[in-house]
């Protein structure tokens, strides 16, 4: 595997009794990329995602993760280096969890702060991410009584507790409104411009949700890769029509996507 290479999945599938949900299919993502993976309900995202995190093997093929295969090494300590974030991780963060640790448990890889001892970094890493995502000032609120938006900012924040070396998000902006998905996406965008930034995958079903400094894109359809690549050369009227299965217009403006149906 290229040493630049951070992800890369060989013919891979993803079985379910009789059924083949995933695959077979090729990927490998590099330092210093950001992508975008999009499709239909049902196309295979959230799969796809979930074997990059090291949370689901596949039925067959070989994924490896940051140089380290699947089946050969201790996923203990891989997944550390994997920040990931999804509705089904949220799920289990604790109601009544102060907003700050449900940050700072990270570090532990832990949900509820118990006996674990945490150092002048670990907090001052928690503070710093909270302030990027722009909640800093609600680290004494319990999460139960967050908006949503205010949650989706803390999953983030958490995410990136460990400092990960690869960040995974399974649609961000879902449930947002306009302001809530704009705001997520532009913290975001300016966070990924560090040149210490994480490479990033991100699962979204809208172009809109595309963020600015995305340089590849992949489009998903029946559980295969329709296509992938450079993001201006996959987020065309062309191949998302074909993806999603009705005529659409893709329009760019200002490093953002557009879509309408014609």
């Amino acid at each position: 595997m290229n040493e630049k290479t951070v992800l890369n999945l060989s013919q891979v599938s993803v079985r379910r009794g009789d059924r083949t949900i995933l695959g077979p299919l090729d990927f490998a993502v590099s330092e210093g990329e950001r992508w975008v993976i999009l499709g239909p309900n049902g196309a295979g995202k959230s799969t796809l995602l979930k074997l990059m995190a090291a949370i689901n093997f596949p039925t067959q093929g070989t994924v490896e993760i940051l140089g380290s295969k699947m089946g050969r090494v201790d996923l203990f300590e891989l997944r550390p280096r994997v920040g990931f974030c999804s509705s089904a991780m949220a799920e289990v963060i604790p109601s009544d969890e102060l907003v700050r640790d449900v940050v700072l448990t990270a570090a532990y890889a832990v949900f509820g702060r118990w006996n674990e001892d945490y150092d002048l970094w670990d907090e001052s890493r928690a503070i710093a991410l909270l302030t990027t995502f722009g909640v800093r000032h609600l680290g004494d609120r319990e999460y139960g009584t967050l908006s949503e938006g205010e949650r989706k900012r803390v999953q983030i924040s958490r995410a990136l507790m460990a400092d990960p070396e690869i960040l995974l998000l399974d649609e961000p902006a879902a449930g947002l409104d306009v302001g809530g998905r704009e705001d997520i996406l532009s913290r975001f965008a300016n966070f990924s411009r560090d040149d210490h930034a994480p490479v990033t995958i991100l699962v979204t079903h809208h172009i809109e949700e595309i963020p600015t400094g995305t340089t590849h894109a992949l489009l998903m359809k029946d559980g295969s890769i329709a296509v992938s690549g450079p993001v201006d050369e996959v987020i065309t009227s062309e191949h998302v029509s074909a993806v999603f299965g009705l005529p659409i217009s893709v329009l760019k403006e200002n490093e953002r996507f557009f879509a309408r149906a014609f």
